[in-house]
């Protein structure tokens, strides 16, 4: 049993497990990564259910309770359980219209289709209750603000960051993409300044260089925009402004909805900036009707 105080509530529960997850085992820290990107579902699961999406034994998540100062599991989902009462309240619904979707699932090449949209409009519904409106009106203008805006995003990061760069540069911003090519990535990185914005995408397993990339960069105190998968991300701890998109593993490749519509919302908020007084704010494309 640990001799710490176990926290009282969910918001002293996170900023515990933040302060602790540099020295946890790797069990601890992949229950902690679950825990503050499933808050819902751990509310409403058994210690097994939750056990087997993490891959190890109920016995580790008790022994994770009890190194908080918990009793048990049933202690630490208490707290869970008290913040979606009061944080999500249409949220069991949801997940019961979710549960009865995919026991109609089928194995049909429309049956795939029919699942992966079911899980996505979850995703989406997810990422509307966690992000909040100042975190997207300050990165919208910091983005406006930046002489030049730098992204990076690599292996299925990728096509978050060609979504902005193409929807940014209509919108007549200076974009420079640190792509891979050519092992000169790093290397362009180092010409960031304060005046620019780097807008970094990653998702676990994070990039060694994306990683890299953005320690060094927010050691010289540019403005970093971070897309991640949670609040325990290695891009969290350099981030100006964090956007946590939890990632549900629910097929062989994990989708890209949810960071994808965030993304078009940062673009259309800078284009928002840009045309003050339009109700409905117009991004320019390539070819004209």
């Amino acid at each position: 049993m640990s001799e710490f105080k176990p926290p009282k509530d969910y918001e002293e529960l996170i900023r515990v497990i933040h302060e602790r997850f540099d020295n946890m085992s790797k069990t601890y820290q992949n229950i902690s990564v679950y825990l503050t990107q499933n808050p819902n579902d751990v509310a409403v699961h058994s210690v097994n259910s939750i056990a087997a999406k993490c891959g190890i034994h109920a016995s580790s998540i008790v022994r994770f309770a009890q190194s908080l100062g918990y009793k048990g599991f049933k202690e630490l989902q208490s707290l869970f359980q008290r913040r979606l009462a009061t944080a999500a309240p249409g949220f069991e619904a949801r997940r019961r219209a979710l549960d009865d979707e995919l026991q109609k699932r089928d194995k049909s090449e429309l049956g795939f289709l029919r699942e992966l949209v079911v899980q996505d409009i979850a995703s989406l519904q997810d990422m509307l209750e966690s992000i909040d409106t100042s975190s997207i009106s300050k990165a919208a203008k910091i983005i406006d603000d930046a002489n030049t805006i730098y992204l990076i995003g690599q292996l299925r990061s990728a096509p978050v960051v060609e979504l902005l760069r193409y929807i940014l540069t209509m919108l007549g911003k200076r974009c420079v993409l640190l792509d891979t090519s050519g092992g000169l990535a790093t290397h362009m990185a180092r010409t960031i300044r304060k005046t620019d914005v780097l807008i970094a995408v990653s998702f676990r397993f994070y990039a060694n260089e994306v990683v890299n990339i953005v320690e060094e960069v927010g050691q010289i105190q540019v403005p970093i925009i971070a897309i991640t998968d949670s609040t325990l991300s290695p891009l969290a701890k350099t981030a100006t402004v964090l956007f946590p998109v939890p990632e549900h593993d629910h097929a062989f490749s994990r989708s890209l909805a949810a960071p994808i519509c965030l993304a078009q919302a940062l673009a259309v908020a800078v284009a928002a900036l840009g045309q003050e007084g339009d109700d409905t704010p117009r991004i320019p494309t390539v070819t004209s009707p």
